[in-house]
């Protein structure tokens, strides 16, 4: 990413307390959060290239986490929403429901973006302290900042 863009993830891409019904409303809930910031310009477009990229394999991952993520033409600038899901929603984890979802959007030219933003998390989220950093962070702003600082070295 370059200095001109804005950062990956900001306090208002983050729901600290997300109640969802399923991956598909929880993936909505943080689309919307993209839309509003205008990162994305088309929630539709955004949310049918999120659910097939998730037709193709489900994107949670063990240690409670929901990764769903797309390249889309809607997509104005690399970015990421997280959400919080106490009671957690299930992305097909092998060992259970997330309580914490990643949404990762990138435009449809960022292939290496896309990978990298990938790439930085996923080593992050094998580390249970870095997820209960992010479970225990006492607000939206906290969350960003823990992602910005253990991810991306803010």
């Amino acid at each position: 990413m370059t200095d001109t863009q804005p950062d990956l993830i900001t306090a208002e891409l983050v729901i600290a307390e997300l109640t969802a019904t399923d991956k598909a409303d929880a993936t909505r809930q943080l689309a919307t959060k993209l839309l509003d910031a205008g990162r994305v310009t088309d929630l539709d477009q955004f949310l049918a290239d999120v659910a097939a990229r998730e037709e193709q394999m489900a994107t949670g991952i063990p240690g409670g986490i929901g990764l769903p993520h797309a390249r889309s033409a809607a997509v104005t600038v690399p970015s990421l929403a997280v959400g919080r899901v106490p009671a957690g929603v299930d992305f097909g984890a092998p060992d259970g429901p997330a309580t914490l979802v990643f949404l990762i959007a990138a435009p449809t030219t960022g292939e290496a973006d896309h990978l990298t933003i990938l790439a930085a998390l996923a080593r992050k989220l094998v580390h249970a302290s870095f997820r209960q950093s992010l479970l225990e962070a006492p607000d939206a702003e906290s969350v960003a900042a823990t992602v910005l600082r253990e991810v991306y070295g803010r």
